[in-house]
């Protein structure tokens, strides 16, 4: 999938261009070649979210100069060198927009969310590519009308001005983006996060996935797996395949062929009918069984829903009013009989009692939460480290500990002085609290305020986690009361000034959901959450500036946030970072000045003294679709300022 120079030297078509023997035919030929390039890129049906109004505006420009390629195509006369070096540019320019177009219509959408910047640049070059072929086009030996000339000339300013305008993720997705795709951290990712960035990929169907899955294998082939690209197809991956856990899909190997149903793969030539595959696994179904919704589905992998703690119908995501299943023998009927005409041989029956949901392993966990009320403390140090290590394998692990009554020990073992013990038992915590349901067991179990002891006095690692554990409790917004009222914000704001990069990240994450809740704005104030943020924007070799601009964003609602925030410093930087920083950074910071700005004209006054105007007239015209908007209000607010 290379983008760039891919087909610079022949035109795209194969056939080289030679200026000096050209001929009026070759300049109508070029012309239909582009016409034909801008049928094919109108076929294209929708575009990934992440890219869609970049995708839209380029097809637009591409369609704005059909007028231009009509008159040109209408001309008799021989074309000159410049000419059909004019129209070879922008052939060239329209090869690499529908390659993009392609990508955005059909590739992998967490590829595309995961490499958002880059795609942005191949915006960008495209943009600069035919800014570059349209300044060159002979308006005069084309015979082109004045209309048509002012159309061209008019959408070249644009394209000059225009330098990788995207529709930015907005902040919650981009937190949870950073999160789930945080390196060096081997905990698992909230399941809740999991399911926001889901639904706002539009990947949380079982037909959603299977696509996705298509689209990132034909992504692997294409890329191949070399340096950056590698870890960026792993990290592709990884997200794909929690997504497929949440809705209890099978996990595949995506890379290799063989991951294909083997069933289908036994049997290429033979299309199984759809109504007998399994809509969670696509696989053809041995024992169909109707739920509530009157979706039929394999036993096995509809019991592995419910057990995964889902009370939904996986297809339809209506909430079940029971979860009963009922044999569909009609439906199996039909298979058998399907089977024995086309000499297909259903797979064995597997056993579902796997080793993660045996008796035997149940029994084991049982056994490991009677030891961790044992008055011994080596039989409990030995105990919760095993439920530790059980809690981050799978959900399946996490429901039993729960149901075992595990949540009740591992928080009352969280205040003994052995800092191991405290360190396995808050990270057990954290890993159950990955289930929802989980999360309101864990805080009815009086578990917040003694995570918020062991992040004000654990061991490194045991704070690092207890932020984390915080941070995955608040996504339910009664906890997230609860650590307020409980005064978990300051030892996270201290966490945040003095941690290590790891629980800097931790802090900030926790900080970032808590002050969604606007009594914790005001707490965060009040226990010094400002500096250590100023501190992280002029520190970026710690790679935070989005998350501490992200929790800026929401301070500055708060009018405590809007006197701590507007200090000369932190106008200074904002400026700075509207002036130089990322598309995200300056969106971020744009904002957050004019949060300032329209409740107090002095934050205004000081931003033009340290020259954002024109800086903003820049983000104007060439940031974020969002910056934009903030921009321009910000800029109106700067002229009614002056005017008093």
């Amino acid at each position: 999938m290379v983008m760039d120079g891919e087909e610079e030297g022949n035109g795209g078509g194969g056939e080289e261009i030679e200026s000096k023997e050209s001929s009026p035919r070759d300049g109508s030929e070029l012309v239909q070649e582009i016409l034909n390039i801008v049928e094919s890129v109108a076929q294209f049906a929708d575009y990934r979210r992440t890219h869609k109004k970049d995708c839209f505006s380029l097809v637009r420009r591409m369609k704005l100069l059909l007028p231009l390629l009509e008159e040109i195509r209408e001309y008799n006369a021989p074309i000159s060198d410049k000419g059909i070096s004019c129209l070879s540019n922008l052939k060239k320019a329209f090869i690499l927009a529908r390659k993009l177009l392609k990508i955005c219509n059909e590739g992998s959408k967490i590829h595309l969310a995961v490499e958002s910047e880059a795609f942005m640049m191949k915006f960008r070059k495209i943009n600069e590519k035919l800014y570059q072929a349209l300044e060159g086009v002979p308006f005069d030996e084309f015979g082109i009308s004045d209309e048509v000339q002012e159309q061209v000339e008019f959408m070249g300013v644009q394209l000059k001005r225009a330098k990788g305008r995207t529709d930015t993720q907005d902040i919650e997705l981009a937190m949870d983006m950073m999160v789930v795709l945080s390196k060096n951290d081997d905990r698992n990712a909230d399941s809740a996060i999991i399911e926001r960035l889901a639904k706002k990929l539009d990947l949380h169907t079982v037909e959603d996935l299977k696509n996705e899955t298509i689209a990132i294998r034909n992504l692997v082939k294409e890329r191949g797996g070399q340096g950056h690209n590698a870890e960026n197809i792993q990290q592709t991956i990884d997200l794909l395949n929690k997504f497929k856990e949440i809705i209890g899909m099978e996990i595949t190997d995506v890379l290799d062929n063989r991951s294909m149903s083997k069933t289908l793969e036994k049997c290429a030539s033979l299309v199984i009918p759809h109504e007998f595959l399994c809509p969670i696994t696509l696989e053809i179904m041995t024992d169909p069984v109707i739920i509530a919704s009157g979706q039929t589905y394999e036993r096995e992998s509809i019991q592995k829903w419910f057990n995964s703690n889902h009370r939904t119908c996986p297809k339809t995501r209506e909430t079940l009013a029971h979860l009963s299943v009922a044999p569909n023998y009609a439906l199996r009927n039909l298979i058998l009989q399907w089977c024995e005409e086309n000499k297909f041989h259903l797979p064995k029956k597997a056993d579902f009692a796997s080793s993660e949901s045996s008796p035997e392993h149940s029994e084991e966990i049982c056994s490991l939460v009677r030891d961790l009320c044992s008055t011994q403390l080596e039989m409990q140090r030995k105990a919760v480290k095993k439920i530790r290590i059980l809690s981050k394998e799978n959900s399946e692990n996490r429901i039993l500990i729960a149901k075992n009554g595990g949540i009740a020990p591992l928080v009352q073992i969280l205040s003994y002085p052995d800092s191991k013990i405290q360190e396995n038992s808050v990270t057990a915590l954290l890993n159950l609290s990955i289930d929802e349901t989980n999360k309101r067991l864990i805080a009815k179990e009086g578990a917040i305020p003694a995570i918020i002891e062991v992040l004000q006095n654990g061991s490194r690692e045991a704070r690092e986690n207890s932020a984390a554990a915080l941070f995955s409790l608040s996504m339910l917004d009664e906890n997230k009361v609860t650590v307020g009222l409980s005064n978990g914000i300051p030892p996270l704001v201290d966490l945040l000034q003095n941690g290590t990069a790891r629980g800097k990240k931790d802090a900030a994450t926790a900080l970032f959901n808590l002050s969604l809740n606007n009594s914790n704005k005001a707490r965060a104030i009040d226990a010094g959450i400002v500096p250590p943020l100023l501190q992280l924007l002029k520190d970026k070799n710690l790679g935070m500036v989005d998350e501490a601009l992200s929790i800026l964003l929401l301070l500055v609602s708060h009018p405590e946030g809007r006197s701590e925030i507007g200090q000369l410093s932190f106008i200074e930087i904002l400026v700075e970072f509207i002036k130089e920083g990322t598309p995200k950074n300056k969106e971020c910071a744009t904002s957050v000045l004019l949060e300032l700005g329209s409740n107090n004209s002095s934050f205004i006054l000081a931003a033009l003294q340290y020259g954002v105007y024109e800086h903003l007239v820049e983000v104007k015209t060439s940031g974020t679709n969002r910056a934009q908007r903030k921009a321009n209000a910000l800029l109106q607010l700067m002229t009614k300022t002056e005017q008093i």
